[in-house]
């Protein structure tokens, strides 16, 4: 291998790429970043075995890519990163020297590195599954804001650790739930496929990161194993989640008793205001509402209390619910639009946030039992 490359278009690439890698991986090969050069473009892969991302440079004037010699190297992600980074030059030289050892070069800076046999890099299959769909990026990450928040952190369940993606009858359903709380995202979805499938949450915040833009689209390609997502230069492709995502409409209420209307920034910043106190490492807001008055209050022995007069609109008998004020203020801050609706079927039943600004999300939490 022997190339140059613009220096702000390769560490952009190495940094992407460099996301899929589990530094502390078991597999020492995981921990390297394998660089193909062939045929006028260079490709860069990362993976730690449950994500993958591939970024393809073909040459043009923005970057630079000169390929005087074709190769493949692997390297460790931060020993290469840090190289790249330090190397003050616009442009930098690539050359393999001698099996393993490769030196890059820029300006008076010169570094020579042990990297890796990249012939004991694992083989990714980075074939297109059958089934695809296309998505613009921004409502790819509308999804991602309003529904990965709300999966489970922890293991016990796996498949609560992801987000289902459910298209049928020409409608995109997206739920996540930890058991306490659930996101719905339900849009209008014209297709000819069908699929329901689980893609971790981790999986899909990386695709936010590193693939979406202002503007465009990404076509996703899925099967029973893997989703892939594709944009004009990268993949980033997933394992999918085994096991049945819980049917989880019949958790949504479909009559309610009481509703509350209110600002939605009032009610963040109001329970903002509360998340220092906190009960056994939990902040528990208590909502008291009548005709008359909406109160949010929170109180701990150990911390104190506090006491906030609301305003808005409540429709039904007095009610009085208690709820874990984070829940409530990541559902909120989900949510699109200046009002905010949320309804009530009893005090120990879950409850529903929505917009008529943004009728696509639907936030469900549940109370809390408290001892007041």
């Amino acid at each position: 291998m022997n190339l140059t490359i613009s220096k702000t278009e390769f560490y952009n690439t190495l940094q992407l790429v460099s996301r899929a890698i589990s530094p502390n991986s078991p597999q020492t090969s995981l921990r390297g970043l394998k660089i193909d050069v062939k045929d006028k473009s260079m490709v860069v892969t990362g993976s730690d075995a449950d994500i993958s991302i591939q970024r393809t440079i073909t040459s043009n004037e923005k970057n630079k890519l000169n390929i005087l010699e074709e190769g493949s190297i692997l390297i460790e992600s931060k020993y290469l990163l840090e190289i790249v980074r330090k190397i003050d030059s616009e442009e930098i030289h690539v050359e393999i020297i001698d099996g393993s050892l490769t030196k890059f070069s820029g300006n008076s800076a010169v570094f020579k590195i042990n990297g890796m046999n990249p012939h004991d890099y694992p083989t990714i299959d980075f074939s297109k599954p059958a089934n695809s769909v296309v998505i613009s990026s921004n409502i790819m990450s509308d999804i991602i804001e309003q529904t990965t928040f709300a999966t489970s952190i922890k293991e016990t369940k796996p498949v609560l650790t992801g987000v289902n993606f459910h298209l049928s009858d020409n409608t995109l359903c997206c739920t996540a739930t930890d058991s306490y709380r659930l996101a719905k995202k339900t849009i209008p979805f014209t297709s000819s496929d069908s699929f329901n499938v689980t893609i971790p949450s981790k999986s899909l915040n990386e695709v936010k990161a590193t693939m979406i833009g202002d503007e465009g689209e990404i076509q996703i390609y899925l099967n029973d194993k893997k989703a892939q997502f594709v944009n004009e230069d990268m993949i980033l492709q997933t394992r999918l989640l085994d096991g049945g995502y819980p049917e989880t409409d019949r958790l949504i209420p479909k009559e309610f008793k009481y509703t509350l209307e209110i600002s939605r920034s009032d009610l963040i910043h109001a329970i903002d205001r509360t998340t220092f106190i906190k009960t056994d490492n939990m902040t528990i807001n208590r909502l008291q509402c009548s005709t008359d008055v909406i109160v949010l209050t929170n109180k701990s022995q150990e911390i104190g209390e506090s006491h906030e007069t609301l305003v808005g609109t409540f429709t039904g008998e007095p009610l009085d619910i208690s709820f874990s004020g984070n829940y409530v203020m990541e559902a909120a801050r989900s949510i699109r639009g200046d009002k905010l609706k949320i309804e009530f079927v009893g005090e120990m039943r879950p409850f529903i946030l929505s917009s008529e600004e943004d009728p696509t999300i639907l936030q469900l939490v549940l109370p809390v039992r408290t001892y007041n």
